[in-house]
């Protein structure tokens, strides 16, 4: 059975309860029996549906939203210093608990498996959670995306197995004490953060070195930066090490990937046998996350062939190459993608299922730092699209910086034969798409930011 409650998180107190991850943890206490309070900028399906669960959730920030007797307060890394509830929390001397913190202390007493890596994570962590759960072992999960709808990106089961989500971009990653860590990839990112590739290493080695003695790594064979990083671990004791990927030299290879249309067949070399199962998304980086996910389950025990038949029963979450709907013979799919790697590997998912329709692009640049160090892969990856539409960058928690626009990214795209129309006026995108669009069309609304909201609508105006 679960843990209970820490006794540190009795009575929590979550500031932007709303966030992907931070509604998980809520979510996971909520159902531990834990009094659960929180606020968030705006109402969302996300605080209904913890409502539900007996959490109090208020719109907006105020410190009366923070009641005297809470036993701690927890924050992420977004959370402003001048927040009025972090600074009522220091007036009545309530200890502040990082996001990382909360959840290390929920995955206290179980097997965890954190999923790492500059992208995929979110993937990969949901797919273990579904095909742990289509096995009968209840497991509990935190992930940075819902499934299918609000509320589905966390659990509290009664299983013996932990799986989270495991962010890099903040360091926090370094909290966790894994017995089964996956490293996905590891790539220059978060550029606020991390100054070189060095310091991306050294973050990543120290999060190796908290799993477990006896603990396995889980390393993709095929990504440079995971490479290296492998390189740098391999002599760390009582560290199992098994690689995956297509590479010659991976411990668990992969011989074959079929696409099948929006899904892929793909045969493993596991132990020196051969196993073939199905992955139910499109694209060879899917497919390869399923790989990682079924080598994280074999680490802690799970017989390979049930945990791969169960992977299949996998068919997406919110935001990752998710179909919004089909409106005058054109698909609508939402992609969370904002790094040139996740577009350039969604970009080709979809060129693969389009076939011989054409890819309409929807991209909003996310974070003017990130398009300042990537905005020109970024515009390369582009030219994947027969045609885009480029939104201004979404600021999300960043300052302007002078000279940093979206032109960038479209002088990079047009300079690599892209065909590439800026849009600055969010509201005018549906009908810009509507007049491009034609039966057949697959159209891509691909960003981390609200470029997601403008599905529904884009669908809408084809309708009309």
């Amino acid at each position: 059975m679960a843990p209970g409650i820490p006794a540190a998180m009795e009575r929590p107190h979550f500031i932007g309860i709303g966030g992907a991850g931070m509604s998980g943890l809520a979510q996971i206490l909520a159902r531990r029996g834990a009094k659960v309070t929180g606020s968030d900028a705006k109402e969302s399906g996300t605080a209904e549906a913890l409502r539900a669960l007996g959490a109090t959730v208020h719109i907006g920030h105020a410190a009366a939203h923070l009641a005297d007797d809470a036993s701690c307060v927890v924050v992420s890394s977004a959370i402003r210093s001048d927040n009025p509830e972090l600074l009522r929390a220091a007036e009545l001397s309530i200890p502040v608990v990082h996001r990382s913190d909360a959840l290390a202390s929920l995955m206290q007493g179980l097997r965890a498996i954190a999923v790492a890596g500059t992208h995929g994570k979110t993937t990969t962590t949901s797919m273990l959670a579904v095909a742990l759960s289509e096995l009968g072992l209840d497991p509990s999960y935190a992930i940075g995306g819902d499934l299918a709808g609000p509320g589905t990106n966390a659990r509290h089961g009664e299983g013996d197995i932990f799986v989270a989500e495991a962010d890099e971009s903040d360091r926090s990653f370094q909290k966790y004490d894994p017995e089964v860590a996956i490293v996905l990839n590891a790539e220059l990112d978060h550029h606020a953060n991390y100054a070189s590739m060095e310091e991306i290493y050294d973050s990543f080695e120290t999060f190796v070195g908290k799993i477990v003695p006896g603990g396995t790594l889980v390393v993709s064979a095929d990504q440079s930066g995971a490479v290296e990083l492998t390189r740098r671990v391999r002599d760390l004791a009582s560290l199992n090490i098994v690689t995956y990927g297509e590479s010659e030299t991976a411990d668990v290879r992969v011989h074959k990937i079929t696409p099948r249309g929006l899904t892929s067949e793909v045969t493993v070399v596991l132990n020196g046998k051969y196993l073939t199962f199905t992955v139910s998304v499109p694209g060879r980086h899917y497919a390869l996350n399923a790989v990682a996910a079924l080598v994280a389950g074999v680490a802690l025990g799970i017989p390979a062939h049930n945990l791969a038949s169960a992977l299949g029963t996998y068919t997406g979450v919110k935001r990752r190459l998710q179909l919004k709907g089909e409106a005058a013979g054109v698909q609508v799919i939402d992609s969370y993608a904002h790094h040139p790697t996740e577009m350039t590997a969604d970009l080709d998912a979809m060129r693969g299922a389009a076939a011989d329709s054409r890819l309409l692009v929807v991209f909003q640049p996310h974070l003017f730092s990130r398009t300042q160090e990537l905005g020109t892969e970024m515009g390369q990856a582009l030219a994947l699209a027969d045609a885009s539409v480029v939104l201004d960058i979404y600021p999300a928690r960043e300052d302007p910086i002078p000279g940093i626009t979206s032109a960038v990214i479209i002088d990079a795209a047009k300079a690599a034969g892209a065909d590439v129309t800026p849009v600055h006026d969010k509201a005018a995108v549906p009908e810009v798409i509507a007049g491009m669009a034609k039966p057949g069309d697959l159209v891509l609304t691909m960003g981390a930011g609200d470029v997601t909201d403008l599905g529904p609508q884009i669908l809408d105006h084809l309708s009309s």
